[in-house]
């Protein structure tokens, strides 16, 4: 499962608050804030970064550098604002998430002694209530879909009895798959060294750590990845067995047989592919005025005709759900509905089971940065391009950083990931700023949909601002080989380009295996490889990856302009 995608915006006005089915009460700050919607940041939108603190080389240059832009009122356990003159180790990473986990595997490849502290769980949010058992219960969908499509298997000359499924086993099949990676993830950091200590952790002062309820560790350097929580607005009452978040929905612990999906971005797609495909009719609750309002406008059209139409979903948008209250004593879930814009009473819907896909809320809490000077902004942990945390006066807290959801800049596992290598290749002497446009991201519906960079309205206001032209390509899966012989020629890639540089600035995909296909884009925008270079690529035949051949070799590139030199990464 994907969370919601978030990167800074400068003008939150402009933009649509919410792409979820719920009134919010979070004021925007004047401030750049962090909006959850795809692929907007403040370099897309024509903005220098607020950070201009420059980063050396040098390990103890950088350290007495950053130490003189912070405060000295910084607490610790004794009450003493010094930091500890030798440590336990070279890293502590709070939160044995994917963000943690990647990021101590890559602090033991460097050479950093490292520990990592976990209250719960190895595997965080995404092995344990995320994408991992998500994936498990999109397999299933997959597969019944295909059983139950009887046009789709006559084409292909096969015959099958009517499908059924186990519920249990499917959701065995769930939890057995969480249980494994979270397994190969907690053996992976013991077999390399890796520390991993017991209890929840909380920043006591500079360079301090408290792990449970007595132990106090110190390290050169710490990262704070505690992840996110799903987000349930005021209003609603969740009870965990007929209103549920995705937490909840994961153990599959009963199919109803009509359920409404508050929300309809990447979680509540992905559960409306599941539950349709064991049998449930949905209703999508949307405040905006569209569906999938976070995804490329041309591309959330096309998915809803096959993905939502066809299926035995309606939906409401442009609402509301202001209340929501579980079913009891006979009685059905009911969820009242007031107009976005004008707030009056709409209806009342009448269900048997209510699913709360209103994006996830950072888990900062009871974290000590009280005792850091570090205040929150909407729940993030403010921090600058190098992931570097920033206290309340706007200087940077030595020795201290935030990846992954808590800090908000993108909330999606790998994304937290890549954030923790970049933190690392910092702490042993490389500079390193993560571009995140080139992060990918996918929903793993059937088919899947995916996307990197810019949406076309998003490239289109940068092009405004700047003063460049913009082009867009496409091809259809219709006129690929291998996309035929699957039957499963419904789909679409569309690259969003600069004509005059051959600069890609974004691409989205909706069609079979579009979750895999779109690195090869991502990969180039990384690397700063331009069109006409791409035009020049081989692609195995036949086979998919020739969808993104045909749509670089259809990109109408300015003739003068030759192969361009890697440019330099934008950081966000």
């Amino acid at each position: 499962m994907q969370a919601s995608l978030s990167l800074s915006v400068s003008n939150p006005a402009a933009i649509p608050r919410s792409s979820h089915g719920f009134e919010s009460s979070i004021p925007f700050p004047s401030k750049p804030v962090n909006l959850r919607f795809c692929g907007l940041r403040r370099e897309a939108l024509g903005f220098s970064s607020a950070s201009t603190y420059p980063l050396s080389t040098s390990r103890s240059s950088r350290s007495v550098a950053r130490s003189n832009k912070v405060s000295a009122s910084l607490g610790s356990a004794n009450g003493s604002s010094s930091a500890p003159k030798s440590f336990d180790y070279d890293l502590i990473i709070i939160g044995a998430g994917v963000g943690g986990h990647g990021a101590a595997l890559h602090a033991v490849e460097k050479g950093l002694k490292t520990a990592i502290v976990e209250g719960d769980v190895v595997g965080g949010t995404c092995v344990n209530r995320g994408c991992v058992p998500s994936k498990a219960l999109l397999a299933v969908s997959g597969r019944m879909r295909e059983l139950q499509n009887e046009h789709h298997l006559k084409a292909l000359g096969l015959q099958v009895s009517a499908a059924g499924y186990d519920r249990q086993g499917v959701a065995d099949h769930a939890n057995n798959l969480a249980m494994k990676i979270r397994g190969n993830l907690t053996n992976s950091m013991k077999a390399l060294g890796v520390d991993i200590l017991t209890g929840f952790g909380a920043v006591l002062g500079p360079q301090k750590v408290k792990v449970g309820k007595d132990t106090v560790v110190t390290a050169k350097d710490i990262i704070i990845a505690t992840g996110s929580v799903p987000f349930v607005p005021k209003g609603i009452e969740v009870d965990g067995k007929t209103v549920i978040t995705s937490d909840h929905a994961l153990k599959l612990e009963f199919v109803p047989d009509w359920i409404a999906i508050v929300g309809s971005g990447y979680i509540g797609l992905e559960f409306s592919d599941v539950y349709t495909a064991l049998g449930s009719e949905v209703t999508f609750v949307e405040a905006l005025d569209q569906l999938m309002p976070g995804f490329d406008p041309e591309i959330g059209k096309l998915a809803q005709r096959v993905l939502i139409n066809p299926r035995k979903i309606d939906y409401h948008t442009g609402v509301f759900a202001t209340k929501i209250t579980p079913a009891k004593d006979g009685k059905p879930v009911t969820i009242e509905l007031i107009d976005a814009k004008t707030k009056e009473p709409k209806e009342t819907l009448e269900v048997d089971a209510a699913l709360i896909a209103t994006g996830r809320a950072p888990f900062t809490n009871g974290l000590g940065l009280e005792n850091i000077n570090v205040a929150t902004q909407r729940g993030f942990i403010p921090v600058d391009e190098r992931m570097r945390v920033i206290d309340s006066n706007g200087d940077l807290v030595p020795h201290l950083f935030c990846i992954g959801d808590a800090n908000g800049k993108m909330m999606l596992a790998h994304a937290a990931s890549a954030q923790g290598i970049s933190v690392v290749e910092q702490l042993t002497g490389r500079d390193h700023v993560l571009n995140h446009l080139s992060i990918p991201a996918a929903c793993f519906t059937h088919p899947e949909i995916s996307m990197v960079g810019l949406t076309e309205p998003q490239a289109r206001e940068k092009a405004e601002l700047e003063g460049f032209e913009v082009a867009v390509a496409k091809t259809s899966f219709k006129a690929n080989t291998k996309a035929l012989a699957e039957n499963e020629g419904e789909g679409l890639a569309k690259l969003i380009y600069r004509p005059d540089n051959g600069e890609i600035l974004g691409v989205h995909i909706f069609g079979l295996h579009a979750a895999d296909l779109i690195h090869e884009a991502s990969n180039a925008i990384a690397l700063g490889t331009r069109i006409q270079d791409l035009k020049l690529a081989v692609h195995a035949h036949p086979t998919l990856s020739e969808v993104l051949d045909e749509l670089f070799k259809s990109a109408k590139v300015n003739a003068h302009v030759g192969r361009s030199p890697v440019a330099e990464p934008v950081a966000v």
